[in-house]
């Protein structure tokens, strides 16, 4: 019996043992469990810790500007900001600090504009808790990168891969300094590609599930071969902490952004010159396109290379220099990314045929506001469901446009079947100028019935393109 005993035992321990046997030979074969040390030893000598002195009245004066970003968006987005909370004094020095990475051994590194934005003082230690002082060489606010020198030589440095070659769902990993716990190595995937986010035009951005956390900012995001394929950036979060979503701005906008600073101290992009909006099924019905595609140009600014170009709102941006524009967001990150003074081809949907126009590219300049649009009342007039009285002269002056009709009231039908709006300014229909309530009538009446028109209309100031339903009144 205990002979029985001891081989069921023996044979269990063996069993056990060819489990945990089998288990190893998994993580250190199987694809997906990949080894990161190699990724970790080479690189982490080449990532450092940003420290940035801000002279400033309260916490508040250091937090992003908000002011542009939708509502809905606030609670979730977060670029970091990691100053000490301390409100008790009207001025102080505030200690900010995130990560960067060394990209020439005789002392370029790069990280978030964020991290060192309004800083007084920048330092930054080294692997080896070396700390040196470094001088901004450039800041690149639209892309939230900076590019900072230090006095030094043979410093190790990293390798600039590209993003373009990843693949949803590949491995990735971020070396950082979250919370101040330096050199820390969190992993993940790619989430996504390109992704858009608030107020941010000019990024199409790596969507990762890799662990990031204040601290992290300006750090490098790796792939496999051990290339940076991103900056770590932002965050989505209710909490103020990591929540699954992070995003970094990949390599070919580093590449683009260290190569403009580091010779000419600030980064010149392409203009165009047009307001655009996304097409949906509605508008490209009205616009008689198959199916959505594209971006509609929903205003020209005076004086801007589209103007020059003869480029006429209601035009449906189809192809950019040879690249197809798949979705609105699409275009901003070709034009940007378009060298200064070059001419391009561009394949517009004007009034249902196909054309071609050839724009010369200029520089960006520093966005503009437009003037806040105030009501007048005037006589009103009922058409399709919708109620609309003639522009003020002071309204068309602040929009820069010569008609127009406001909407005043819009019928339970109406909202059913489009997304028109109370108080918006409707200037164009079917690509036609609307100049007055009269001819707004004649222009709908003239319509058939439960078809599609689309409109152009001045929204908060600004200008979009919408699809409604021609109704029987």
């Amino acid at each position: 019996m205990i002979r029985n005993i001891l081989l069921k035992n023996i044979l269990s321990i063996n069993t056990i043992a060819l489990v945990l046997f089998f288990y190893s030979s998994l993580l250190h074969s199987n694809p997906g469990f990949p080894n990161f040390t190699d990724v970790v030893e080479k690189n982490i000598p080449a990532v450092v810790i940003v420290h940035a002195t801000k002279k400033m009245n309260s916490a508040a004066s250091v937090m992003p500007d908000m002011s542009n970003i939708p509502d809905e968006f606030k609670p979730f987005i977060d670029k970091f900001f990691d100053e000490n909370q301390n409100n008790d004094s009207p001025k102080r020095q505030a200690p900010n600090f995130g990560s960067g990475f060394i990209l020439s051994s005789d002392g370029y590194i790069m990280t978030n504009n964020h991290v060192i934005s309004n800083a007084d003082e920048i330092k930054i230690t080294l692997s080896d808790q070396t700390e040196l002082k470094a001088v901004l060489v450039g800041a690149d606010p639209r892309s939230d990168l900076a590019l900072l020198k230090v006095e030094a030589e043979n410093l190790p440095v990293v390798s600039v891969g590209t993003s373009e070659n990843l693949k949803v769902g590949e491995w990735v990993l971020a070396i950082g300094s979250p919370f101040g716990f330096e050199h820390t190595v969190t992993a993940g995937i790619v989430s996504g590609k390109k992704r858009s986010l608030p107020n941010e035009s000019y990024v199409g951005y790596l969507q990762t599930d890799v662990a990031i956390n204040p601290g992290n900012s300006g750090g490098p995001l790796f792939n496999l071969n051990g290339d940076v394929v991103g900056v770590n950036a932002q965050i989505y979060t209710r909490s103020g902490g990591y929540m699954g979503v992070s995003f970094a701005i990949p390599a070919e906008t580093l590449a683009n952004v260290y190569d403009q600073l580091k010779n000419n101290g600030k980064v010149k992009r392409g203009w165009l010159g047009v307001f655009i909006q996304e097409v949906d099924q509605d508008l490209a019905k009205s616009f008689g396109m198959d199916k959505p595609k594209g971006a509609v140009i929903a205003k020209i600014l005076d004086k801007s290379p589209a103007q020059k170009a003869d480029f006429q709102q209601g035009d449906v941006i189809l192809m950019y220099d040879g690249k197809d524009v798949s979705k609105s967001k699409d275009l901003p990150l070709l034009v940007g990314s378009t060298l200064v003074n070059s001419t391009i081809k561009v394949k517009l949907l004007r009034n249902k045929k196909i054309i071609e126009k050839y724009v010369l590219i200029e520089e960006l300049p520093e966005d503009d506001l437009i003037a806040s649009m105030k009501e007048e009342k005037v006589e009103e007039s009922m058409i399709s469901g919708i109620t609309v009285s003639d522009v003020a002269e002071n309204i068309k002056k602040r929009l820069n446009i010569y008609g127009g009709v406001k909407v005043d009231k819009v019928s339970a039908a109406q909202l059913n079947n489009s997304k028109i709006q109370i108080n918006d300014v409707i200037t164009h229909i079917n690509n036609q100028p609307v100049y007055n309530t009269a001819d707004f009538d004649k222009k709908v009446k003239n319509l058939e019935e439960n078809t599609l028109a689309n409109l152009l209309v001045y929204r908060n100031n600004n200008p979009i393109y919408l699809a409604i339903k021609i109704l029987n009144d």
